[in-house]
């Protein structure tokens, strides 16, 4: 694809339509996001339908919501009912109250009850991410109906890689058969009779999109049934749009972590004013806690003035606090996120960060130890007549500050789930500046004791 192309813009429909022709879609839509709202539209507008379907259908169109928006209701209606339902259930998520009561009226009553089923699931749940465009048959079939069923709906469905059996008097899910086994049967067969062997993995609608990832990868599905009370099938959650999902929240969980709201466009997308918005929040709590330190320092402002010879250190002992801090804490948010740990675990988790906090933290106050002696020894910096035990005091500092880092970076997301937040939130800015503010103490606490009667 020609870049210049991509980026040319038309005048009109038809002259921002015609070059469309010569793109797949995936190129299709780079174009289409390249260009303003109201000639995006436009565009899409004039395509024949199935072809704005399917450049409507790929997540990585930009503002698809606004798009469809700005459209004449009907063809609005029109393209919203081609599509599978998930993703046009995705679309009328973007849209505000009054587009949703104007447009879903229009729909034919089939996408209209599948659509306003699937906004009637919380966000983030199986129901949500489900579609209701499934192959199932019912179990009384054979193999040689079965797969003429598929030919004649193949067209309107998800995937037909797993076909749902289903009983014929309560429609409850009995068993899955793949393509492979299907294909391999004999024609009379019994569709039982190719099933797999085990009972099917199936999840509740209400039940959280990483629960049903972690499901997927565990028993290696291109899709899991989504079943009522009753074991009634209601739709299937596809490994794409899992994916698809799951990338969604990692991303918002990295904006989290780096103390920023987390960006629902890309980045060049985002307004001015809405960028400091999404930054000044955290930003100023961030800060607020910071200027904690700075009435540690002024508590212990006698201290300094005895020994001045401390203030070179204090850069040394806060970033090493806090850097042992985040690394705990990236390790745990990680680890709850795949369930490898639970909350019950946390004093598990305390045992085995205390050691490792300490150990760290004799590492460094050994690294310490040794470059103020060096520097000593070879005159590179004179610290004066009391250079071993001012040595001592950043190296049992260092000790101690890297192994509460390490304690409480661990803990702050057992803390945070427990109240119900996202461990996301225990940012690495948050448990620096936490570690910086206790880690002033620790270390004029540690200098008081070994100092105490010679510099301090």
């Amino acid at each position: 694809m020609n870049q210049k192309q991509l980026l040319r813009p038309a005048a009109d429909a038809s002259a921002l339509g015609a070059p469309l022709a010569g793109f797949n879609t995936a190129d299709a839509v780079v174009y289409l996001n390249q260009l303003e709202q109201a000639e995006a539209g436009a565009v899409l507008a004039a395509l024949p339908l199935p072809r704005a379907v399917k450049l409507l259908e790929a997540p990585e169109l930009q503002h698809a919501g606004e798009l469809v928006a700005a459209m004449p209701p009907a063809r609005a209606a029109a393209l919203l009912g081609l599509m599978a339902d998930d993703r046009a259930t995705d679309i009328v998520h973007e849209l505000d109250e009054d587009e949703r009561a104007r447009l879903i009226p229009l729909l034919d009553p089939a996408a209209r009850r599948s659509i306003q089923l699937l906004l009637s699931y919380p966000p983030n749940t199986a129901g949500a991410l489900m579609t209701t465009e499934f192959v199932s048959v019912p179990a009384d079939w054979t193999v040689a109906r079965t797969l003429q069923h598929i030919r004649e709906v193949e067209r309107s469905r998800e995937t037909v890689y797993a076909i749902y059996v289903l009983d014929p008097r309560t429609t409850q899910l009995l068993q899955v058969v793949t393509m492979r086994r299907l294909i391999t049967g004999a024609p009379s067969d019994s569709i039982l009779d190719v099933a797999q062997v085990n009972p099917p993995v199936s999840v509740g609608p209400e039940l959280d999109q990483e629960e049903v990832a972690q499901l997927i990868r565990r028993h290696d599905l291109l899709a899991i049934p989504v079943v009522d009370a009753q074991r009634r099938m209601l739709g299937i959650v596809t490994v794409d749009d899992i994916l698809d999902a799951l990338i969604d929240e990692s991303t918002e969980d990295v904006h989290k972590f780096g103390g920023v709201e987390a960006l629902d466009r890309p980045y060049m997308q985002i307004g001015f004013f809405d960028m400091i918005r999404k930054r000044a929040g955290w930003l100023s709590v961030l800060f607020l806690g910071e200027m904690l330190t700075a009435s540690a320092m002024q508590h212990y402002e006698d201290e300094l003035a005895r020994a001045v010879v401390l203030t070179l250190f204090i850069p040394l002992i806060m970033s090493s606090g806090g850097n042992s801090g985040s690394q705990a804490t990236s390790l745990l948010i990680r680890s709850l996120a795949l369930h490898e740990l639970r909350l019950r675990d946390w004093w598990k988790v305390a045992l085995r960060e205390l050691p490792t906090g300490a150990v760290l933290g004799g590492i460094l106050g050994l690294l310490a130890i040794a470059r103020i002696s060096i520097w000593q020894l070879t005159g590179l910096h004179d610290y004066g007549a009391h250079w071993k035990l001012l040595a001592l005091t950043i190296g049992a500092a260092l000790v101690g500050i890297v192994t509460f880092g390490s304690l409480s970076g661990s803990m702050l997301p057992f803390v945070l789930k427990r109240l119900g937040f996202d461990p996301a939130s225990a940012s690495a800015p948050f448990v620096a500046t936490l570690v910086d503010v206790t880690g002033l103490v620790i270390y004029f606490s540690i200098a008081a004791m070994i100092l105490g009667g010679t510099l301090l």
